[in-house]
Parts: C-alpha cells; structure tokens; sequence
C-alpha cells in the first residue's frame, strides 16, 4: 500500500472513531437471584431486559441460585454484593449478629403457595400434614420458614413433619410426583404447572395481600434487593443506582399488562406454556410494590412470623429500623 493509501486509511479510521460515542466506563457489580425464572424476583431479569442497569452505567451480572439461603451465604462471603430474595432473611440474620438490609421491597405478597399432592384426597389443611414430607427450596430458606410457621400455627410441633430440599420448578415436580413429598410451598411458574395437569392443589395461597394477611396476620413484605449494611454505607452512589433502575422496573410492572411484561422475558422461563405463564402474571403481579417501599407494618409482621418457631428469633431483641432503608428508593426521579 502506497504511503498516500496509508494516510487516508488512518485518517478515515480516526474520523470514524471520533465520530462514534465513547462508552462510559460500567460500574461492574454481581447479584444473586434465589432462582430468576420464578415470577416472584421478575424484576431482576426485567430490569436488565428493559436496558435499565446499563443506563444507570451499571454492568450487573445475575447469578442463579436456587434457594435463597445459599445466595445469601454468597453475599456475606463476599462473593456477591447483594441478593434478589426474600426480606424475612435480614432479621433472621440480625439475629445471628450481621445486619443486612431490603434497599428495594419488590412485593408486600410473599407469591407463594403451598400445593398438596392429589394423591392424598383427605389432606383439608395444614395440620392433616402432620408425619408428611413437605418440600422447601432450602433449608433455612422463606420456603421453609413459611412452611414451618403454617405448621406450627396449625398444631403441628417443628419435630412431627419433614422438611425436605427440593428446589423448584422441574425438581420439585419430579419430587411430588415421585411422592418423596406429599406437599410444598413454591412459585410460579410451578404452581400452575402442577394445577394445569391436575398432580396438586392449593392448600395455602400467599399470592395476594388479602389471601396473606388471612394466613400470616399481616401484609409480608417478601422479594427484595438487599444487601450487607456496612456495603451499603460505603457504597451510596452505587446503591442509589440501583435503586433507580428497579424503582423504574417495578413502574414498568404497574403501567404494563401481564402479557406485555411477558413478551420482555426470555422465552424460556414459560416453560413451554406462555399462556399459563400470563395468566399466572396477570392474576399474580399485585404482589409488587409500585415504588420499591417497605409496606407499613411488614416487617413487624414479619418478625411475629418469624418468632412464632424460630429459635434463632425467639426472644431475641432485633432492631427492625435495621433491616430495610428507603433512603434510596425515596429519592428516584
């Protein structure tokens, strides 16, 4: 190439890359969802999907994680800098003494239900599930401590039924259908799955706020963004962005239909039924708060839940103020 060529070359290579925007630098973080394609943490992956992370110069990377519990073990290994879970953990924390906080309360429903095996016609209510097996995401995760509650509060001692790791979705059918459990509390997409082909019904439904205050004496503050306190407190800027984008997501959520919602997923999450997935959506989407704050009176709904059976709550003195903060969600545009 002639040295004339090469000039030209370099010129019209350097008028290209000026006339291109530069990208600012991404501020990269990891959060962890207990399970993304559980409608009940839809605002993780629709926040990323709407572009609203990467607008708030955010590259945030979603890990999966099936039950909450692990997640939250990542997050103060320090692994991740914060979880997509449920709220009832940070005062089962604080009780263990480490402070994390709800930045972000996605919903004031816990979106969950227990489902009974049809294979048992004379199961009417929680306390004929005494002996039985019952399935939970995890040890020691919101599946598992709303099962233990319901149990207790219908008669039945933390030492007459099983509690049982099955996870969700296509593991915990399998578990139901192979009776390794009788019954258990999950999500949808699963619980329509179980109910479309007849395998389960609805025991106990925490899908609304009134059906929730009917079971837990109370609005249950349960999906979040929470995350380590003292991370927080160094991290302010960080955090406000964040709550920006799922702020704006969770507007998204109230102004749009279920099938709108739906058509910004990844296809699949609707497990080969994207009408089952919408009508699930559309009877299930109330459960999230229209601007990310904390519903007066959950947390202490919460905590009575919580101290109803938990021996690492019961009697503790815990400081609820501690648990969530609407510092940030207070101040999105």
């Amino acid at each position: 190439m002639k040295l004339r060529d090469k000039l030209l070359l370099a010129t019209s290579i350097a008028a290209a890359f000026a006339a291109a925007p530069i990208a600012a630098h991404a501020e990269k973080l990891s959060i962890i969802v207990g399970g993304y394609e559980k409608q009940i943490y839809l605002p993780a992956k629709l926040a990323e999907s709407l572009g609203y992370f990467k607008a708030e110069g955010l590259d945030v990377e979603l890990l999966n994680e099936g039950a909450g519990v692990d997640a939250e073990n990542e997050m103060l290994a320090g692994v991740v800098q914060g979880v997509v879970g449920f709220y009832d953990h940070c005062v089962d924390i604080q009780a263990k003494g480490k402070y994390i906080q709800s930045v972000v309360q996605f919903s004031h429903a816990p979106g969950e239900v227990e489902l009974v095996s049809t294979k048992y016609p004379n199961v009417k209510g929680m306390g004929d599930l005494k002996g039985k097996t019952m399935g939970v995401t995890g040890l020691g995760s919101s599946t598992n401590f709303l099962t233990q509650y319901l149990m207790v509060k219908a008669g039945v001692p933390l030492g007459e039924f099983t509690s049982l790791p099955v996870g969700a979705g296509t593991t915990f059918i399998q578990a139901m259908t192979q009776d390794k459990i009788q019954a258990g509390m999950t999500t949808e997409p699963t619980i329509t799955r179980l109910l479309k082909t007849g395998q389960a019904k609805v025991l106990v439904d925490l899908r609304t706020i009134e059906s929730t205050k009917a079971a837990l004496g109370g609005t249950y503050p349960a999906a979040s963004l929470y995350m380590p306190n003292d991370w927080i407190e160094k991290n302010k800027p960080t955090v406000q962005k964040l709550a920006n984008a799922f702020v704006k997501t969770l507007r998204y959520i109230n102004t749009h239909s279920a099938a709108e919602i739906a058509d910004k997923m990844p296809k699949d999450y609707y497990v080969g039924d994207k009408e089952g997935y919408v009508k699930a959506l559309e009877a299930g989407k109330g459960m999230f708060t229209p601007d990310g704050v904390m519903p007066k009176g959950g947390p202490e709904t919460v905590l009575a839940v919580l101290g109803t059976f938990s021996k690492n709550v019961k009697g503790k003195q815990i400081d609820l103020s501690k648990t969530y903060t609407t510092e940030f969600v207070s101040k999105v545009k």
